[in-house]
């Protein structure tokens, strides 16, 4: 699956300065219950991680981890750091979200 998870250089730059900062390894993507619209992505920087993820290699050290149980929801999209007037933030863009939130942070 690591193919078809796709980073702009600007949003893996930014994650792999954000592991460095907080002396990770890895930071894991899942997709929860909750949120406005059903589902939201969340982010955490776990000390362990489950074999059977799905893993997405930064750097020769780094890597984003997408929870097994979360990879349907979340296979072919596309993830872009974005600065912009009112701030900076991680974009996502799925292709298997039937419909967002306005804030962009959970989906359906």
């Amino acid at each position: 699956m690591a193919d078809i998870i796709t980073l702009t250089d600007k949003a893996r730059s930014y994650l792999i300065n954000l592991l460095n900062k907080n002396n990770k390894q890895y930071v894991l993507l899942q997709a929860k219950g909750g949120g406005c619209a059903g589902f939201k992505y969340d982010w955490s920087f776990p000390d362990e991680i489950d074999k059977q993820d799905t893993f997405v290699k930064l750097n020769e050290n780094k890597s984003l981890v997408i929870d097994r149980y979360s990879a349907f929801k979340l296979m072919y999209m596309n993830i872009d750091y974005v600065e912009s007037i009112s701030g900076c933030s991680l974009e996502i863009t799925n292709p298997n979200a039937t419909s967002t939130c306005g804030c962009g942070e959970s989906f359906s």
